[in-house]
């Protein structure tokens, strides 16, 4: 089988698949050793990718690019966990794995904060889950509630949807559900159901420019070069059928989605970090930043996300201005709080970048702690994962007197070469205790 076709079969729906073929490109490929760049907010087929790339795929690209390091990032569910997590063993890139939410902020209640539009709704994250919830546990009904949750939004949308346009109704599992490969389906995903629904009932393209010029409020002349481009096609719908002041949009209150002071719980309970989601420092809740990471972190977050490049590569330059003034803003208030700085493109939707320059003009100011940050999560990982010594557990407590000395040990275990497979054997046959011992002496010796 050519390297094209293994490439492919990393993202078939099947497991076995994915895994025959990365051990095969694994066996073959050169890759250039890894550079000082990373993505760790990547995300895949389990929730949305814009390539539909699976977690193999996705560190795959990672490694085949020279980047240092990855995290896996899905929407509701850690489906891809233990496969981004092997396949950066077998690859020997440095990896972790989140869980990206939204969460009903009560004290926000009345103003936006990264939501647009949805007053007291914030995006919300898990950092470097070491594994899944043991079967069974209250972790893991809490993690199978997120799952469902977003079932049910997604079968209250399209039931809006469908009375409203009964020419193009879908049903969720003959139409949605086998465009996933585990039965998660996002809004993305509803909307591209939509369209293809669309071609079946209105055959005619004149009858189709038609239907949809009236929706996506553009002249009929425009539509075909519209639906050509298809990233952009199923982001005009998603707005037309699925945002706010689309035809199937409700506003979301405190019992749509989870309440943060639930998820951050649980989170930790997970051993993982809960961490901010930070958008771009506009909206009334993210407008006072310092605000913003006092309430979070008074609930037990205790890292900060950003998506940087939609905070300074901006078209209009006083948009720009604006929003890069944020981002140093927010930037030096986690500095000054000793908070990793978690950073990432999303890959979930056309023409985002795959990689952040933090080299380039406006983020190399910030090239240090969002260095500190990466290896914070892949430190967080290996010592949650093996030693059983999260960053906010009992060890790391008792072992680092403040947050800095934390952070500075857990970035050094980070900094480490990447995990392989023979290694993470020798971790596991070690036992917690023998394996912080082995992590800690080879971070001293780096």
């Amino acid at each position: 089988m050519d390297n094209a076709t293994l490439i492919s079969s990393l993202s078939d729906f099947s497991a076995d698949t994915r895994h025959g073929a990365l051990k095969q490109l694994a066996a073959h490929a050169r890759f250039p050793d890894p550079g000082a760049l990373f993505n760790m907010h990547c995300h895949s087929f389990f929730s949305y990718n814009a390539e539909g790339w699976s977690p193999s795929r996705v560190a795959y690209e990672c490694r085949s690019r020279g980047l240092c390091a990855a995290a896996l990032c899905d929407f509701d569910v850690l489906d891809g966990l233990e496969e981004f997590l092997e396949a950066g063993r077998v690859l020997a890139l440095r990896s972790a794995a989140h869980l990206e939410t939204r969460a009903f902020v009560r004290e926000q209640a009345r103003v936006d904060i990264s939501s647009p539009g949805e007053p007291g709704v914030a995006y919300i994250m898990g950092c470097g889950f070491p594994g899944l919830p043991a079967a069974g546990s209250d972790q893991d009904r809490t993690l199978a509630s997120l799952r469902q949750g977003a079932q049910e939004r997604n079968l209250a949308l399209i039931a809006r949807v469908n009375a409203t346009l009964p020419e193009i109704a879908v049903d969720y599992v003959r139409d949605v559900l086998p465009l996933t490969p585990k039965g998660v389906a996002t809004e993305r995903h509803i909307m591209r159901a939509y369209c293809t629904r669309s071609k079946r009932a209105f055959g005619d393209p004149a009858a189709r420019a038609a239907f949809w010029s009236a929706l996506l409020k553009c002249d009929v002349s425009a539509y075909p070069a519209i639906e050509a481009n298809v990233p952009k096609m199923e982001d005009l719908v998603r707005n037309a059928l699925a945002k706010r002041g689309g035809i199937g949009y409700i506003q979301p209150d405190d019992t749509t989605f989870p309440l943060a002071d639930d998820f951050i719980p649980w989170v930790k309970a997970c051993q993982a970090i809960p961490t901010i989601a930070w958008l771009d420092g506009t909206s009334g809740g993210e407008a006072d930043c310092d605000r913003l990471l006092d309430l979070m972190t008074g609930k037990g977050c205790a890292a900060l996300n950003i998506i940087p490049d939609r905070n300074w590569n901006l078209k209009d330059p006083q948009d720009a201005a604006r929003k890069q003034a944020k981002l140093d803003e927010v930037v030096k208030g986690c500095v000054k709080r000793d908070l990793p700085v978690n950073i990432g493109t999303e890959m979930n939707k056309g023409g985002l970048p795959f990689v952040d320059d933090i080299t380039g003009i406006v983020l190399r100011r910030y090239a240090e702690p969002f260095t500190q940050g990466m290896r914070v999560m892949v430190g967080q990982t290996l010592l949650a994962r093996y030693a059983d010594a999260p960053y906010l557990g009992e060890r790391a407590a008792s072992e680092f007197k403040s947050v800095a000395a934390r952070n500075a040990f857990f970035a050094s275990v980070g900094a480490l070469p990447a995990l392989t497979a023979a290694c993470a054997d020798t971790l596991s046959a070690a036992g917690p205790d023998k394996a912080f011992a082995l992590l800690a002496d080879a971070a001293k010796r780096i």
